[in-house]
């Protein structure tokens, strides 16, 4: 089982995107849908980072705009943690 974690920079950014284009929520719900479903489907074009980011995945939600997030696994369970780190589009998430 997957649960989203949203950190505090990421809610703060969420804010400010949204408050830019109210369109978008919409189609971030349904990526973030799809990503506790399926992390590596196609239509997210999920990716691991390279550089300052090396060791965090990224997702797509359109062309611009970009999720940064982490995987945590307890190995005592079966649950495993997304954390939503951060959001914006490419030049502001790298």
């Amino acid at each position: 089982m997957r649960t989203l974690v949203f950190s505090s920079s990421f809610k703060q950014a969420f804010k400010s995107l949204i408050r830019r284009d109210p369109d978008l929520e919409a189609k971030i719900t349904d990526r973030l849908q799809i990503l506790v479903v399926d992390p590596f489907h196609p239509s997210l074009k999920t990716h691991k980072l390279k550089g300052k980011l090396s060791g965090v995945w990224a997702f797509t939600i359109d062309y611009e705009c970009r999720i940064v997030f982490n995987f945590k696994k307890y190995p005592d369970s079966d649950t495993e943690e997304i954390l939503l780190i951060d959001i914006g589009s490419h030049d502001e998430v790298y």
